[in-house]
């Protein structure tokens, strides 16, 4: 195994494949499960924004989207379960990805349970914003390295006027320069946002990011199993990393598992 700075190990390859089978088939041994938990929170989001602010169509922003796996579950009401079942299934590994593709058309337009609600995907696969296009799970998607570069023209319009901006997993990698970009392409509309970040992760830089820009943070009490370690030397290392942004591991991280914390921000004032 090869392991990142930050001593998670590397699985960039399952996220670069034509369709999501290498993705489920290996989060699946490893009991992914952080876009389950976080499903009925960005539920309850998406719910107050449109109350809140009237919006009969909140427009949702999923960072590091990859397959469109949020989008999947919330718009087709499904369940990390039914995904895992759904592309692990021994008679699926056989399919061709035109088959796969044509369930999941299928998928997205019968199953569709949550209601005007327009979703994008921001990731830096090709590979997986195109099957989660193609699926239907996403209405628009935008390839860009925000760590790295700005937002073309294009890209800002595509973007522009999110209501909502969501991730599950992809904060680290991702930092406050790529919030930073992503509020200023909203030239002036505040975007509530809700981040669910490994512990591992502090978050005080992308919080002092949106303050800046009118924002308030609330951390959401309780933590979020993402998934189990893959081997012990990936928990020692991520141990070694959390201990060094001076956070206990005891009864958590020391227990097997990769913990998160959900961050909600909100311009001040909001509700």
């Amino acid at each position: 195994m090869q392991f990142d700075t930050s001593g998670k190990v590397q699985l960039d390859h399952i996220y670069t494949q034509p369709d999501p089978r290498a993705y489920f088939g290996t989060l699946r041994e490893l009991g992914y499960r952080i876009p389950q938990l976080a499903k009925p929170y960005f539920v309850k989001v998406i719910d107050e924004y449109r109350e809140s602010r009237r919006v009969a169509t909140p427009r949702v922003l999923d960072i590091g989207c990859s397959y469109g796996i949020n989008a999947a579950l919330l718009r087709c009401d499904v369940s990390m379960d039914d995904l895992y079942e759904r592309y692990c299934d021994e008679d699926v590994r056989i399919e061709s990805r035109d088959a796969l593709l044509t369930r999941d058309r299928e998928l997205a337009r019968t199953r569709r349970r949550l209601n005007n609600v327009r979703f994008t995907g921001l990731d830096t696969s090709h590979e997986a914003l195109s099957y989660a296009l193609s699926a239907g799970f996403l209405d628009d998607a935008v390839r860009a390295d925000l760590e790295t570069n700005g937002l073309t023209k294009r890209q800002r319009e595509k973007i522009a006027g999110t209501d909502i901006v969501i991730s599950t997993g992809c904060m680290g990698y991702v930092t406050e320069k790529s919030i930073a970009r992503i509020v200023e392409a909203q030239d002036g509309h505040r975007p509530w946002m809700a981040h669910f970040v490994l512990r591992m992760f502090p978050f005080h830089r992308v919080e002092e990011c949106l303050a800046a820009s009118g924002y308030e943070t609330v951390r959401v009490e309780g933590v979020f199993p993402q998934r189990r370690f893959a081997s012990p030397e990936e928990q020692s290392l991520v141990l070694d990393t959390l201990s060094s942004v001076g956070v206990d591991p005891k009864g958590l991280e020391t227990d097997g598992w990769l913990y998160a914390q959900l961050h909600i921000s909100k311009p001040r004032g909001a509700a």
